[in-house]
């Protein structure tokens, strides 16, 4: 039974009562990665929860800024938990600029649900969140931040240190941030978050799509690789992605011609504007595929295609890389740049992948011949990567969750 309490009772008093919190979640749009957790936060009972959707990407037909297509997510994004969506204004809707999220109602709506505590699941630096954080100041409702922004490429001019303190300044709004790695714990730290403010909440994806798989999907996958004209004994490097300049897809095909790898195919799977440029690069090579943008059901059978999985991405805007925990739930050993979010929580050198200079071509190709050396020892990479990725789970979210709450309440 839920039970509503004053915003001014006292902690002791929420702690004898039967209290079921009313969480509010803002996120930017149906997303394929959180929508299972919203499901899980939901189905624990510990909250009841309601997600606001300032967007419509995803379970709309939308034009996808990277992939340069216009599609929808072919797998249930709204079931299983409460939600609506916020009318958003912006003659040009979408995260890609700071005025693609304008949604004048935000407050009113998540007022109207009666929130215990707010869960900001999206970046602050959008108009409407804005908005949303200065209307509420003198609102006496805790709002909780997850983020998963790094200083992996760290600056120290002016501007920097500017930057620093305006974005110290947004946090002190926030009765807790929830971080997902390392990486994310020393930027919340950089900017003056204090310890014991800070709840680990690990980036996750819904693993029984990709962990709880039978022989089907990978022979599936084979019957694939086939049709794409990779020869048969040949082991694959797979990238799958948006071809875009801060995925560096084509430091990974020079690298991959540089490597003379025999016996070795590259499958590259997405879309993008440098579509043209790597396929006129890839003709140096006889052993590079291609293969269109793969909606979800089929990225089980993409992961499946590969025998190691490759992300080379370079520059700030790659904070995580959830197609690396993707990768490693259906075992495989992985590649990444040291750019990567993900890579020091996730890649142990030469115990489940490699992580290589971002930008380094000699590095990466370096990289790709060590991985091919012993094709046993990369299937125990596989099989570790299982191993590391497991405790990142929906699960363990919640306990992070549940452990922010209970420090604010």
């Amino acid at each position: 039974m839920y039970i509503h309490t004053s915003l001014n009772e006292s902690a002791k008093v929420r702690r004898y009562r039967k209290l079921v919190i009313n969480l509010a979640i803002i996120a930017s749009h149906p997303i394929q990665y959180y929508a299972p957790l919203f499901r899980c936060i939901a189905q624990d009972g510990y909250c009841n929860i309601k997600v606001f959707y300032l967007w419509d990407f995803g379970v709309a037909d939308r034009i996808d800024q990277g992939f340069r297509q216009s599609f929808q997510w072919d797998i249930p994004l709204l079931e299983g938990y409460n939600f609506e969506f916020v009318t958003n204004s912006s003659k040009n809707q979408g995260t890609h600029h700071i005025f693609g999220l304008q949604n004048p109602s935000l407050t009113k709506q998540v007022l109207e649900f009666k929130p215990d505590v707010i869960l900001l699941n999206v970046s602050y630096n959008y108009a409407s969140i804005y908005r949303f954080l200065w209307q509420l100041r003198y609102i006496d409702i805790p709002i909780i931040f997850r983020g998963d922004s790094h200083r992996i490429l760290p600056k120290n001019d002016l501007k920097s240190n500017l930057k620093r303190l305006f974005i110290a300044k947004i946090f002190e709004n926030f009765a807790a941030c929830l971080y997902v790695g390392k990486a994310n714990y020393d930027y919340f730290q950089y900017h003056f978050v204090p310890a014991n403010k800070l709840f680990f909440t690990p980036h996750a994806i819904d693993r029984d799509r990709f962990s709880s798989l039978n022989n089907e999907v990978f022979e599936q996958a084979n019957i694939w690789k086939q049709e794409l004209g990779i020869p048969e004994r040949d082991a694959v490097i797979l990238f799958s992605g948006k071809f875009e300049e801060k995925k560096c897809p084509l430091d990974l095909i020079k690298a991959f011609i540089h490597a003379k790898l025999d016996s070795v195919s590259l499958l590259l799977v997405g879309a993008g504007k440098l579509e043209p440029e790597m396929r006129d690069l890839a003709k140096h090579s006889d052993r590079i595929y291609f293969a269109p943008f793969q909606n979800q059901s089929l990225m089980p059978r993409t992961y499946a295609a590969g025998d190691i999985f490759i992300l080379p991405s370079y520059g700030s805007s790659e904070t995580w890389g959830l197609a690396i925990n993707e990768a490693m739930c259906m075992g495989k050993p992985v590649i990444v740049s040291n750019h990567v979010g993900c890579a020091a929580d996730l890649v142990k050198p030469l115990e489940n992948g490699l992580i290589f200079e971002a930008g380094n071509i000699n590095a990466l190709t370096t990289c790709l011949r060590e991985s091919m050396r012993d094709r046993d020892r990369l299937n125990r990479w596989g099989e570790e990567s299982k191993k590391i990725v497991a405790d990142y789970s929906y699960e363990r979210v919640i306990i992070g969750l549940k452990q922010a709450l209970a420090a604010i309440l």
